[in-house]
């Protein structure tokens, strides 16, 4: 009978090396901001439009009930782009 040996830990600190290259990580700036910076680093990957949708209805209401000007624009552009991204998926009438 053979044993195999247990893999050692795999260095998770690696997968986040990846984001704070795209993402500044400082504990000065706010969700907004890390949330504008993730915008401007944007990439396309394969989702569902419902998982679109549901972030649409989600940051609708928190555009309304926000006071901070600066979540506000970010909220607002990123509803942008995820009705940009349902459009493109629904089926054109011909």
């Amino acid at each position: 009978m053979t044993t195999t040996s247990a893999q050692p830990p795999r260095d998770r600190s690696a997968l986040g090396r990846g984001v704070s290259t795209l993402i500044p990580q400082s504990a000065v700036l706010s969700p907004a901001e890390h949330a504008a910076a993730a915008l401007a680093a944007i990439r396309t990957v394969p989702v569902h439009v419902g998982v679109l949708q549901a972030a649409i209805h989600l940051l609708e209401e928190k555009s309304q009930t926000t006071d901070d000007p600066i979540s506000k624009a970010t909220v607002d552009a990123t509803v942008a782009l995820l009705r940009e991204a349902v459009e493109r998926q629904q089926p054109h009438a011909g």
